[in-house]
């Protein structure tokens, strides 16, 4: 439990204490019964709400049980009834010289039915309360939505003037520039996607594998001949679809942090392919010997982004794993898209 959640169920327990004390001790607070037989008959009260509304109510009633939540319901009810109608006999024979005596039925008898109103009243108050609070919470949020949704419309604004000015800057690009005019060509291409494609929550396997390659080849333009890219693509599942841009990460931190030699290989494999509804990938490159590992990814902001976002979108469907040598940095995932 979060220590907000904690301060707020204690302020609602103190506040229901201080209303019982009030109702049943004519508006003053003797300390010594208040503080034994008040204070127990509060104590199955709490206990048989928090027994009730966090195993018996998500356990059955959650599930359609009806008939299980009805019977274990009053079974709870009756087993901190009958302990109380014990508790509450022993301490007026044993502590206190109440004016009247009851026996152990009746103090049973009326224990439940005084637990069973007020956990019913405490668990109506409480359920008041957390519909409020989650009106405000759905309020703000609503709020938050048309801002970001404000923020986005705005921000789409820019692309197509960028779009534009890209348009404008190839066409000034001498002819026989053809590197440049590629390069420029692959990085509008890029930027397109991510902008116009990406907006949906998951997108085909096979577009974001389209875009890889574009990324990819972009990168190779942009690096010398002394490194050595390849990308194997191996069996894709038909109709599969991903949460965009996870995988470029990677292959980010692989040209970010690849090697360069000037006598050995510099080199970065990836590879990706499909089984039963499950993608494969495989990320290597070689680094400089004095790079330290940390700088390879595994700490890296990006790295961290992209563990938090596989944990919220693919929850246990999925494994990331990352093997660190001398002279080479490789990361594996496996990730569930059914």
């Amino acid at each position: 439990m979060k220590k907000r959640d904690f301060l707020y169920h204690l302020l609602f327990w103190s506040g229901i204490y201080l209303l019982w004390v009030l109702l049943f001790r004519s508006y003053t607070i003797a300390l010594t019964r208040t503080m034994t037989v008040e204070f127990c008959y509060l104590l199955f009260i709490t206990a048989d709400y928090y027994a009730i509304s966090y195993v018996v109510v998500p356990k059955l009633l959650l599930r359609k049980k009806y008939a299980l939540f009805v019977a274990c319901t009053v079974a709870v009810i009756a087993v901190s009834a009958w302990l109380r109608a014990i508790l509450a006999f022993q301490m007026n024979l044993h502590y206190f010289t109440p004016a009247r005596v009851y026996d152990l039925s009746t103090l049973f008898v009326n224990s439940i039915i005084n637990i069973s109103l007020w956990v019913l009243a405490v668990t109506t108050a409480k359920m008041l309360i957390d519909r409020m609070r989650t009106q405000r919470q759905l309020e703000t949020m609503e709020k938050e939505k048309i801002q970001n949704e404000l923020d986005y419309l705005k921000a789409q604004i820019n692309p197509h003037a960028l779009f534009n000015s890209l348009n404008a800057i190839y066409g000034h690009i001498d002819k026989g520039n053809q590197a440049a005019r590629d390069i420029l060509l692959q990085f509008s291409e890029l930027l397109r996607y991510q902008i116009y494609d990406c907006s949906a929550e998951k997108v085909n396997l096979e577009n974001e594998i389209a875009h890889l390659q574009n990324y990819i080849a972009f990168h190779r333009l942009r690096k010398d001949e002394k490194l050595s890219v390849r990308f194997d693509i191996g069996s894709i599942q038909a109709g599969l679809k991903i949460a965009p841009l996870l995988l470029v990460v990677l292959i980010e931190n692989a040209f970010k942090f690849v090697s360069s030699f000037d006598e050995k290989e510099n080199r970065i494999a990836i590879s990706l392919f499909t089984r039963e509804n499950t993608l494969h990938c495989s990320f290597f490159n070689t680094k400089d010997i004095q790079e330290p590992c940390t700088a390879s990814g595994s700490n890296g902001i990006g790295i961290i982004n992209l563990k938090r976002r596989l944990e919220l979108l693919y929850p246990e469907k999925y494994t990331l794993t990352s093997n660190a040598g001398k002279e080479y940095y490789e990361t594996n995932l496996i990730l569930d898209l059914s």
